[in-house]
């Protein structure tokens, strides 16, 4: 495939996207709200601009430490966050307030990234992990607007998918990038592999591991409060088909545990469908949004937004989810770094190195399937020690990798 090709496919399914647009829009308005950025529909900005984009709330979280040393040395810029989704995007206002511009990240088309880029007019384009945008790098790179992957991560899976597809598209537009800041020496290869040009494939190092543990007090105090004395299990970003496994599995135990569970759906839109499911299932479920006391409740349903970090917080064991589905896991670090005991599934290629060095560092727990799960938490539960001994390792392991921001802000600094 070409980017002719690319572009052509892209302008035929426009009107999917919109539709798709609308149609999860029924469910969440935010998806049908502000579709005019999403094509190119917004004012010129006259200030300079340093352009980072983050697809949603993870990877906005882990730029966050990034973000705000743009913040720092470059008082004379505006920083402008794009993201793709509505949770990021809510992240990104949370947080930030009006310190930095937002906008909705454009679909992939010339019409629509050229007039993007002519509105913000950027003087660099950061882009966080796998953002591999064939007509917006080339747009960028034929208006010699220097463009980065950065945090950029390639696993085995998708480097396969990438030669089988697309292998020439794909080598053309990762050599329009000026530097690859990849985050370890595999990906790198990879990289190199996929046709990329030696030198411009840099590895830096991960900026998840410098991530800040941004807690708010008084969540914490009022999840304390509704939780009482119980320990806590948390299932975090759980996808489709994970929540049936967990709750299949929670109930062939459930008179052996006696803990809270906290389930955190990775989407908005499916808290009402899991909620339902806990219903169906004759489980004692309270949504976090009603902020009472849980003294009957078996499950905790974590429908609130930024609160993650205080859920991991007040836990005693964490699993991950995305890894008991084909999803390939999501980011460990942030328990890690609060040092909780973690237990992930079998499918975690997204983070097949930092999965692979917590096992090694004994700092968690890989299980097969749901109920391998829970005989870890009930094992976790009924030892302290092992729980602080996972939670310590996990924390020094995340504490050893970091550095990476320095050395991206050096690559940045040298080409604005």
């Amino acid at each position: 495939m070409n980017r002719t090709l690319y572009s052509l496919l892209g302008y035929l399914l426009l009107p999917i996207m919109i539709l798709r647009l609308i149609i999860k829009g029924l469910k969440s308005s935010s998806y049908r709200q502000r579709v005019g950025e999403r094509l190119a529909l917004i004012n010129k900005i006259p200030v300079p601009i340093i352009w980072v984009h983050c697809v949603s709330v993870g990877e906005f979280r882990a730029s966050i430490v990034l973000i705000d040393v743009l913040i720092k040395n470059h008082p004379n810029h505006r920083i402008l966050v794009t993201t793709t989704t509505p949770t990021g995007s809510q992240a990104v206002v949370g947080h930030y307030q009006n310190q930095v511009l937002h906008f909705y990240f454009p679909f992939d088309l010339p019409i629509i990234v050229n007039r993007y880029i002519k509105q913000i007019n950027p003087e660099i384009c950061i882009l966080l992990e796998t953002e591999i945008w064939p007509n917006l790098i080339h747009a960028l790179n034929k208006n010699n607007i220097p463009t980065m992957l950065v945090n950029a991560r390639l696993s085995q899976r998708s480097l396969e998918k990438y030669q089988k597809f697309a292998p020439q598209l794909t080598k053309q537009t990762l050599n329009k990038l000026n530097i690859i800041a990849s985050q370890n020496d595999n990906s790198s290869k990879r990289f190199v592999e996929l046709g990329t040009e030696q030198d411009r494939v840099i590895t830096a190092g991960n900026i998840k591991f410098e991530q800040k543990s941004s807690i708010n007090k008084d969540i914490n105090k009022e999840l304390c409060n509704i939780i009482g004395q119980r320990k806590v299990v948390v299932f975090a970003s759980t996808h489709q088909g994970e929540e049936v496994q967990i709750i299949n599995s929670y109930l062939k135990q459930k008179d052996n545990i006696n803990a809270l569970l906290i389930l955190i759906p990775r989407h908005p839109e499916r808290f009402k469908e899991v909620y339902k499911l806990a219903q169906k299932n004759n489980i004692n479920i309270v949504k976090r949004s009603q902020n009472k006391p849980l003294d009957n409740a078996q499950i905790l349903l974590g429908d609130s937004m930024g609160e993650m970090m205080s859920y991991f917080d007040v836990s005693d064991v964490v699993f991950m989810g995305g890894s008991l589905s084909s999803t390939g896991g999501h980011n460990m670090l942030e328990p890690a770094s609060l040092a909780k005991a973690i237990i992930f599934g079998p499918n975690v290629f997204n983070f097949a190195e930092i999965s692979s060095d917590l096992l090694n560092q004994k700092a968690s727990i890989q299980v097969q399937n749901a109920d391998e799960l829970f005989e870890q938490i009930m094992t976790l539960l009924a030892n302290e020690k092992l729980r602080k001994e996972l939670g310590n390792n996990a924390k020094k392991y995340y504490k050893s990798k970091q550095g990476a921001v320095k050395k991206i802000t050096k690559l940045i600094q040298d080409l604005i």
